[in-house]
Order: C-alpha cells, then structure tokens, then sequence
C-alpha cells in the first residue's frame, strides 16, 4: 500500500457547501455505505470531501477506544460555531461515519478500522490499488502523456456540445459519452435532430473541470442500476483513482468485474489510460487523481499577457479554455462591441455561441453582441442572463474598474431580446366554434370560464379557446346541451 497521510486543509477540498457527491452519498443504505467503508482508499476519499469542522470531529474520535459523552463534545464549541457543529453531526450521522446512541458519540467501527489503515499505511486491502510489475520491455507513460490525453478526451467533449454536434474532429465522443450527455440534460435532440447543447449544457461550461467531471460522474452513478452494475464497486473504484499516483501504472487484475468493465467508460473521459483495450495495466490521469483533491483537474500553461494587463501579470489558463486566468479576457464596450484576448479554439467556441465574430487575429478575437446572434443563443436555450454572467465572470481587468462592470444599457438589451422573443405564449387546446345561436355560445363559455379553462374568447364571432386539460368536461357540457352532437 502506498504511503498516506493525514490530509491537511491544503490538500482537501475546504469549502463550507458540501461536495456534490455527499448528498448522493446521504441517500444511499446504510449496508451499501458499510461495504464502501471496508474500503480504506474509500474512506480517506470521503474524508477529504468533507467540510473542514466535519473532519475535525472525525480526527478527534478517530484514536479513542470508547464513545465520548455529547455533553463533552458540546462543550468545545463555541456559541456562534454552534450551528456550524450540529450541520457537522447531522452531515456524518447521515453518512453513518457517526453513531448516535443517545447521550454517546462514536464513529463506525467500519469507517474507524479502514481511516486507521489509511493514515498509518497499514493492512494489505489493495484498495489504493496494485503497482504493475515492471515490464523492461516499456516504461510507464510519461506525465506529460498522461496530461495530454486526458485533455484531448475532455475537449473533444466540450467542442463537441459547443459546435452541437456540428463541428470536423479527429476524434468524435463515444456513443456512450453522448448517452450520457443527454441523460444529464446538458444536450437534447428536437424533433430527431442532432444533439443541441441546452441551457444546462451553458451552464456545464462555465463551471471549472472538477465541478464538470462531478457533474457527469453523479449521472453515471445514477444509471448504474439499469445499468446492472453494483453501485459500492463503481463508487470504491472512483475513490480508489483519486487516491492513486500519476504516472504509475496498475495491475487490472485485482479488479473485480464491474471495475474491469469501468474501464472502457473512463478511457472514454480521459480518465484513465491504457495501451489497448485488452491491456492488463493501466495509468490514472490527472482528471482521475484529483478526484477529490483541490489540485487542478488538467494542467494549466502559461499564457502570453494579456495586452493592456498590469507588467509583470502572467495569464494562466486552464488548458480546457474554459475556465481562465483571475484577470479575465473580455471586453464589451457600450456599442456592443467584444474584444477577447484569447487564441484558444475552446475559448472562442463558446463566445461564438452569443456573438457575431468579425475579426481574428493571433491574440484577439472581435465580434458583436447583435440581436441575431442573441436570439441564436436564445434558441439553443441560453439565457439572457447566462450570457450576462459569462461576461462578468470572464471580464478584463480594465472592465473591473468600471462601475457597474458591464455597460447597463448592453445589459438591458439583452435582456429585452430575450423578453421580445419570449412576447408569445403557445398553449394546446381546442377551438370551439359554430355556436348556433348566441346564448348557446354564451353559456358554454360561462361553463368553461367556471372550470378556469379559458385561454381565449371572441364574442363577435361567438367562438373561444380552452385548454387541453379542460375538453373532456367542456365537450361532455355541450353534447348533454344538444343531446349527442357538438
């Protein structure tokens, strides 16, 4: 087994909201958290993605042999820490870390036995995973492969529900890649037509590599039951990766069926990487080790200055394009005009969704926000403020000066182009029409107007429109009136 430490505040993942996957964890059984707790690469995952005081009580009851009064451990918390301390228990009596027997506090004598092999290295479970033996005839891959694969996967991703399907690649995502992109509803096809980013699928864009990959793993745990995949073998091999080495290579032997069969999923999102398919080896990427790590997900590069940016200040951007460098790229003047100081083809993938590109050069991109390019948005269901927020979050360091930071008329704008296109409502229903005499008509639509299933009406012309919801009642009504016919 690897060496492990106690993970401190810098190495995990330190934030008062939860991690997405504890809530997922919450809701599963209390025999299905017990059998991933016999795991002690599982357990040191967990750990990590807990909130800072969560872990603190964990390191505390972790070393005692017996249960502690709750009286004694409410008496280290401070008055105001005091709402903080009881989210801290009900998180991990939740996730059955923490036994409650009334007045007594322990943690699970599952959960205690694996964190404790974890931290002191001991035990021969395997679940940090096997070194492969070496083979003289071939080294392990390179970091720098190991990185450059896992980009190529992720970005063949993400251009992918970019361009909505409508871009040349080398390499196009799998057909399970795609499955999975349209069970989590960040692409939907209409009508039979290719798949189309959505507004969720926006949203995917603008959230960092971790949160993305979270994103998606979250939706292929949920598919692992139709799947017919044990869902305790799926989780204990996402944490196993997280805690393994970058630029080792592993042994697929001790692997039980459901991970072996995992591994052709994760080939396809970069997590992993392998010689063929057959291989008995394979090498955890970055995207795959930084699991539940703060490390960055893919590897950043340094980046020319941005132009006008204060001396001395580096852009470091995140090799997906989509999450750039603190100062931000973008500049939107008050007559719509975008200036975006970028050359990444990820980068001006996604501003090509909002804005009309006019010009391209090595180091800056120029376009417009026009009201087609916005309806164009619009239609592949972005909103308004999805495009206003995008260029918040990305704006130049000269914008941040400005108060407001966008110009408030290019924002109005927006969002009254989003307000013109939506002007119009459609609703199914029937028509009714053809009344024979004008209290007929009358005392139908009284009828209808009593059961709320008016939408529309034109006296003059003795007809009205009614909901869907809302014929069977109207239609029975008027055949009783007339005695069989409408």
């Amino acid at each position: 087994m690897p060496s492990a430490q106690p993970p401190s505040p810098e190495a995990s993942i330190a934030q008062n909201s939860p991690h997405v996957l504890l809530p997922f964890l919450q809701s599963q059984s209390q025999n299905a958290l017990t059998r991933l707790y016999q795991r002690p690469s599982s357990c040191l995952s967990i750990f990590r993605l807990l909130a800072p005081l969560s872990r603190q009580l964990v390191m505390n009851l972790l070393w005692l042999d017996s249960p502690v009064l709750a009286g004694t451990m409410a008496a280290w918390v401070v008055p105001d820490g005091k709402k903080l301390y009881d989210e801290a228990l009900n998180t991990l009596t939740r996730l059955h870390i923490l036994q409650s027997s009334g007045a007594k506090l322990a943690l699970n004598p599952t959960f205690k036995a694996s964190m404790r092999q974890a931290i002191t290295c001991s035990g021969t479970t395997g679940s940090f995973g096997v070194p492969a033996q070496r083979d003289d005839r071939r080294d392990a891959p390179s970091v720098e492969t190991l990185d450059g694969y896992a980009v190529q996967r992720w970005e063949t991703i993400l251009h992918y529900m970019v361009s909505s399907g409508q871009g040349q690649y080398p390499t196009k995502p799998t057909q399970g890649v795609l499955y999975l992109l349209q069970r989590s509803g960040l692409m939907a096809s209409y009508h039979g037509s290719t798949l189309q980013i959505t507004s969720s699928g926006f949203q995917f864009l603008l959230y960092s590599p971790h949160d993305q990959l979270w994103d998606l793993l979250l939706q292929y745990l949920h598919m692992v039951e139709e799947r017919q995949m044990d869902l305790v073998e799926v989780l204990s091999f996402f944490f196993m990766l997280s805690t393994m080495e970058l630029g080792r290579e592993y042994s697929t032997e001790p692997l039980s069926e459901t991970q072996k069969a995992m591994l052709e999923d994760l080939r396809d999102y970069g997590l992993v990487w392998q010689r063929k398919a057959s291989s008995k080896r394979f090498s955890p990427t970055r995207l795959a080790t930084t699991l539940t790590s703060v490390s960055p997900s893919l590897p950043t590069a340094g980046g020319s200055r941005n132009p006008g940016s204060a001396p001395g200040a580096s852009s470091v951007a995140n090799s997906t394009g989509i999450n750039t460098n603190d100062h931000g790229f973008i500049v939107l003047e008050t007559n719509y005009r975008v200036y975006a100081y970028t050359d990444n083809p990820l980068q001006i993938a996604v501003l090509n969704l909002f804005i009309t590109l006019k010009y391209r050069f090595p180091n800056l991109v120029v376009g417009m926000l026009t009201r087609e390019s916005v309806r164009r948005a619009l239609g592949n269901g972005i909103s308004a403020e999805q495009v206003i927020s995008y260029l918040t979050a990305h704006a130049h360091p000269q914008m941040r000066k400005n108060n407001p930071l966008l110009p408030v008329t290019v924002q109005d704008q927006v969002r009254l182009w989003e307000l013109e296109r939506n002007r119009l409502k459609s609703d199914d229903g029937f028509l009714y029409k053809d009344f024979a005499t004008q209290a007929d008509y009358e005392y139908v639509l009284a009828y209808a107007k009593e059961l709320d299933v008016v939408l529309w009406e034109n006296t003059s012309k003795r007809c009205f429109f009614g909901t869907l919801d809302g014929h069977t009642n109207v239609r029975g009504f008027i055949e009783r009136r007339t005695g069989g016919g409408m």
